[in-house]
């Protein structure tokens, strides 16, 4: 793809989210998208067969950078494994804020919506959301060894806390309550200071 394509190709994939990650999929239509991006409809279809694939895109390029920046918080050598995990559910907390102008998590936004409405992008959001557990685990494995961390089944435990940020970040879209947050991380602490049982 020459330099030219990839741009456009990526401004509209940057104007998709903005829009979506704001609205929702279904309340933004094509023309708000083309209208935002400044570009003709042809330009659109060149690149993306539909508006669902164009959703998928936008998923996987979100993943693609929201997984990088993990990577770069973990994969640091300052503090021990629990300070890097618990710096990023701070980082978590921040973005769930009302004051926050920083990307949104489309996990959050999309899940309930697209589920049911779009197989590709119901797929893309868990291939995405699984990569992020399996990076949460192992740095749960990295405060096991360095012994910040209680002993624990790292998967399991990283699959409860993923799971339980995301439902306390869509009850705190309903409530704007902080304190919902604020005792997810006082909660997230308590896990990882101790052997987390699940039954088989």
């Amino acid at each position: 793809m020459k330099k030219d394509t990839q741009l456009t190709r990526q401004h509209i994939i940057d104007s998709g989210y903005t829009l979506i990650s704001s609205k929702g999929f279904t309340n933004v239509g094509l023309s708000q998208i083309l209208k935002y991006a400044d570009v003709p409809k042809g330009s659109f279809y060149h690149y993306f067969k539909s508006k669902e694939q164009f959703g998928e895109e936008i998923i996987s390029d979100y993943f693609t950078h929201y997984l990088h920046s993990i990577d770069e918080l973990f994969s640091t050598d300052e503090g021990t494994g629990l300070d890097r995990l618990m710096q990023y559910w701070l980082r978590w907390q921040i973005n769930q804020s009302d004051t926050c102008e920083n990307q949104q998590c489309l996990v959050v936004k999309l899940s309930a919506e697209v589920a049911d409405l779009s197989e590709s992008m119901r797929i893309a959001l868990d291939a995405g959301s699984s990569a992020v557990i399996d990076r949460i685990a192992t740095c749960i494995e990295t405060g096991i060894a360095d012994g910040s961390i209680a002993q624990m089944h790292a998967f399991d435990t990283a699959e409860v806390l993923y799971q339980m940020w995301l439902g306390a970040s869509l009850r705190n879209k309903l409530s704007r309550d902080p304190r919902i947050i604020e005792r997810v991380l006082d909660a997230t602490k308590f896990l990882l200071a101790q052997p987390l049982h699940i039954a088989d």
